[in-house]
């Protein structure tokens, strides 16, 4: 059997691809299990500065979650539906979300369900003008699981947000640019450079920096703006005895490009 989730690094970039193609690389539990494992493993390498994540084939990014698997944990009751599924679901987005280093979604194809709610929960994202997106999960009788109910109303605002929530209705990649899901919408055969020269121009800066932004800003989404100032504080002070920052002012005092440790 072929991973669930395969890995390939390029230099600094980790690109990780949801493998299930002939599934519309729908989200079972091992695929969930894998990305989690993934994601461990390439915090723990301090060669990998960005992540870009897309899905194998030409049709889909991700359908979302596997039907026929989570039919079983809701039949066997509300409580192991909510453990295997739904937990595990929402830990895979809030990792993505909260990920220390960039991670860019390359959407290559249908980004329906949990596809669309890992399109919101990663940092940056860009979609093949192939694309479509939907919240479908009313469709089946159910509402969002992996975050959607809470990430899409701060990307989108409330009732744009309920509109495509309470109809299931399919969407454009041009409306998800609109809406804040995506930042750009590029022709197919570009989808992948584009996602690498984005990564490319975010890997150019301090890698300690881009992480105290990430911290920052995830942290700060759900907090008021005197806690979130904070919070900028607290990542601000973290940065400023390092060597990148003072690696930063410097080699701007001096009109050079600088040179970063990442320390």
């Amino acid at each position: 059997m072929s991973e669930r989730v395969t890995v390939e690094e390029r230099g600094a970039i980790a690109v990780l691809t949801l493998n299930r193609p002939e599934r519309l690389n729908a989200l079972d539990y091992a695929t969930n299990d894998r990305l989690l494992a993934l994601l461990d493993r390439i915090e723990g390498d301090p060669g990998i500065r960005a992540v870009i994540l897309t899905g194998a084939g030409d049709r889909a990014f991700s359908a979302g979650g596997d039907i026929h698997e989570f039919t079983e944990s809701i039949r066997r009751g509300a409580e192991e539906a909510v453990r295997e599924f739904c937990r595990r679901g929402q830990a895979m987005t809030a990792r993505l979300e909260s990920f220390p280093r960039p991670v860019i979604a390359a959407v290559n194809g249908i980004a329906y369900g949990g596809g669309c709610e890992i399109t919101e929960a990663v940092h940056l994202a860009i979609a093949s003008d192939r694309a479509m997106f939907a919240k479908p999960e009313i469709r089946i009788g159910i509402p969002p699981t992996f975050g959607g109910t809470q990430r899409l109303p701060r990307l989108a605002g409330r009732k744009r947000a309920l509109e495509l929530l309470l109809t299931g209705d399919a969407f454009t990649p041009q409306r998800a640019l609109e809406l804040g899901l995506v930042n750009a919408v590029v022709p197919h055969q570009d989808l992948l450079p584009a996602a690498f020269s984005l990564a490319e121009r975010i890997l150019r800066h301090s890698p300690l920096a881009a992480s105290r932004i990430i911290g920052a800003v995830t942290r700060g989404l759900n907090t008021t703006i005197h806690e979130g100032l904070a919070i900028e504080r607290e990542q601000f002070a973290r940065m400023a005895g390092t060597a990148d920052a003072l690696e930063g002012l410097t080699a701007w005092i001096e009109r050079r490009q600088p040179v970063y440790s990442g320390t």
